[in-house]
């Protein structure tokens, strides 16, 4: 059964949290692997990285090729099978289990593909401000009826760094991210974005074992996004039986503006 909640995840106490910490030692419940999504790293998801480990949950929060602190390993080769092996290589070296995956936007492509392949090791996968791959939408970039590129998307790639590499500063406003409300973040953005290589959103995702289906699934939508809210295109899937929808009142980076809400929306899965 679907169930939508907006706004009813009130912030813990960060005081009981860490109580909850040393009452429960790490290994005891279950761990979460947080996936940025496009033109970011691992470290946008570090405040709630900090609230889901004080709750005595095991955190990775990985930057995936090319991007954020491996921003230096960026080629035109990088592509969605590198991303998707960037995150089937931490469950398998970690020897995880009951893994909760978390996918940021369109990383939601590259963590379809990472469960398809490990659905054994994962307990639940959730799409923040997800893009839900499904039907005829099994990459980043929309397309028409022959599978080709939009003309639109052809325009952006004269753009492109090195003829590969997106360049966010290009295509869109601060405004996409946040709003004119966070200044301090905003510009801890700019400082921190990179370009992100343009095979992660091209390629298209292959599945061989039924991607999310029959996979307990949450869909956790920002509906406090202004500027260019995320639309069905993206979440549309949502909508079937078996999805637990939870709409929070904040924008897309939710994970910088409002860690607590976002860490206790996580929680609820676990």
């Amino acid at each position: 059964m679907s169930v939508n909640r907006r706004t009813v995840l009130a912030a813990a106490p960060m005081a009981a949290v860490a109580g909850a910490a040393r009452a429960a030692p790490l290994g005891d419940k279950p761990p979460f692997i947080l996936i940025h999504g496009t033109w970011l790293g691992g470290w946008i998801w570090a405040d709630v990285a900090a609230r889901l480990r004080a709750g005595g949950h095991v955190v990775h929060t990985p930057s995936l090729t090319g991007l954020g602190d491996r921003a230096h390993l960026a080629s035109p080769e990088v592509g969605l099978e590198t991303h998707i092996n960037d995150i089937t290589a931490i469950i398998d070296c970690e020897e995880m289990t009951d893994v909760i995956l978390v996918a940021q936007s369109f990383s939601g492509i590259a963590a379809t593909g990472a469960l398809d392949r490990r659905r054994a090791q994962v307990r639940h996968i959730a799409f923040f401000d997800g893009l839900i791959p499904a039907g005829d939408r099994m990459s980043g970039i929309e397309t028409d009826a022959e599978g080709r590129e939009l003309p639109s998307f052809t325009k952006r790639r004269a753009e492109f760094i090195d003829g590969y590499l997106m360049d966010f500063f290009k295509s869109y406003p601060m405004q996409m991210l946040v709003s004119d409300d966070h200044p301090e973040i905003q510009a801890r953005l700019r400082r921190r974005i990179t370009p992100h290589p343009a095979r992660g959103w091209t390629d298209r995702l292959r599945l061989e074992n039924g991607g999310w289906e029959g996979v307990p699934r949450s869909s956790i939508r920002c509906m406090g996004q202004i500027f260019a809210p995320s639309s069905e295109r993206m979440w549309g899937p949502s909508r079937a039986p078996g999805w637990n929808n939870i709409d929070l009142d904040f924008g897309r980076m939710g994970m910088l503006t409002d860690p607590d809400m976002v860490a206790d929306a996580l929680l609820s899965l676990a």
